[in-house]
């Protein structure tokens, strides 16, 4: 790389960190500079997977606070994390990319969609549980079955994988946006984490690529987190929608 070239990833990377711990699809930002660096797509992939992993985990740290009391469930759901991010790094080491580009636009509009009617989803629920319907503080089968699919795609490709996230918590459990938001980054933590460990073993990436945007991810992370805790329910929705219908326009014409 180039000195340039140098710079314009570690500033990617430092924006993809802030971008991921407030919203999701940091991998937007960072990808396409990578490609435009000469690396091949698929080693891209790889060393912006490994790159993250500071930013993911910087991320969860600065949203410590509002993941207290929920130990178990991040505990319960970070198992379906490992599985689904181990199965989504071996996919994308050994299918061709057009296998999950199909579905991958589908999966983000949906996710956009739950997003912006998570308000409404979560009166239902409050009614529901007010009438003496259950509660789930974990959110049930269907919640860890949603969230490790969505880990195997966090695992093969990662972009929108927090705003996948974020949807299917909201639909599914009576929490607030900011502690859904706290969830998301750890369980991005981990499957970044697991795809990492077997990147390093089993596939192609470039160091250079790595350390720049792991630099840049980490300190992104904690500016993110320290300015996203502050937003108001609302700002945040808007935010996830916004840049979610960036990525799904991306994803559609690429």
């Amino acid at each position: 790389m180039t000195p340039w070239e140098m710079a314009a990833v570690l500033a990617a990377g430092t924006g993809a960190g802030a971008v991921n711990a407030v919203v999701g699809s940091g991998t937007l930002i960072t990808f396409p500079v990578l490609l435009a660096t000469g690396l091949p797509p698929v080693t891209a992939t790889v060393s912006n997977g490994l790159g993250l992993v500071p930013g993911s985990i910087t991320a969860a740290v600065g949203y410590r606070e509002e993941l207290r009391g929920q130990g178990r469930r991040v505990l319960l759901l970070g198992i379906g994390a490992v599985l689904g991010g181990l199965v989504g790094a071996v996919l994308l080491l050994t299918l061709p990319a057009s296998a999950f580009e199909r579905i991958v636009p589908v999966l983000v509009g949906l996710a956009l969609v739950l997003v912006a009617c998570q308000p409404w989803i979560a009166k239902r629920v409050r009614r529901r549980r007010a009438s003496g319907g259950p509660v789930r503080r974990d959110g049930g089968p269907l919640l860890f079955t949603g969230l490790t699919l969505a880990s195997v795609y966090g695992g093969y490709f990662s972009a929108a994988q927090g705003i996948i996230y974020v949807s299917l918590m909201g639909m599914l459990l009576d929490e607030t946006l900011q502690r859904l938001n706290a969830v998301k980054n750890v369980l991005a933590a981990v499957v970044n984490t697991v795809a990492a460990l077997l990147f390093l073993f089993f596939a192609h990436f470039d160091w250079t690529a790595v350390v720049l945007i792991a630099a840049g991810s980490a300190l992104g992370g904690l500016i993110g987190a320290r300015t996203g805790r502050r937003f108001s329910p609302a700002v945040l929705r808007t935010l996830i929608v916004s840049v979610g219908t960036v990525a799904l326009v991306h994803l559609v014409l690429h």
